[in-house]
């Protein structure tokens, strides 16, 4: 899979990174989001993963963006530390295809990613 990692903290993106590419997985990274907004519109990937709280623009308005106004199919995972239930509502309504709570178990966020690509395709 080609895989888009918007994500600031460069310690986890280089964890998921890392875990991805072992998988097999092309990885493209971005650590704000007006650089994530601007590759996930000008190449095509299989998932994004999208960080919630970054400098800039955040990843609930990249989400929305890429959604709502550039109406991309390409499913977005939202891995952040917030999580209140209010948290989650709001980036699944954004248009969010799933969420994930940091800290997470690589194991789950694979499993995740799977899941969000077989119902893509």
């Amino acid at each position: 899979m080609k895989i888009l990692l918007i994500e600031d903290d460069q310690n986890v993106a280089s964890f998921i990174r890392r875990g991805l590419e072992e998988q097999g997985n092309t990885v493209l990274q971005a650590f704000e989001g007006t650089t994530g907004l601007k590759l996930a519109s000008q190449d095509h990937f299989d998932i994004i993963i999208l960080d919630v709280i970054m400098p800039g623009i955040t990843g609930i308005e990249v989400c929305d963006t890429l959604k709502n106004e550039k109406k991309i199919n390409t499913p977005i995972l939202l891995l952040t530390a917030l999580g209140t239930t209010d948290d989650i509502v709001t980036g699944l309504q954004t248009g969010a295809d799933d969420y994930l709570k940091k800290p997470f178990k690589f194991k789950e966020l694979l499993a995740r990613i799977h899941a969000l690509h077989r119902r893509a395709t």
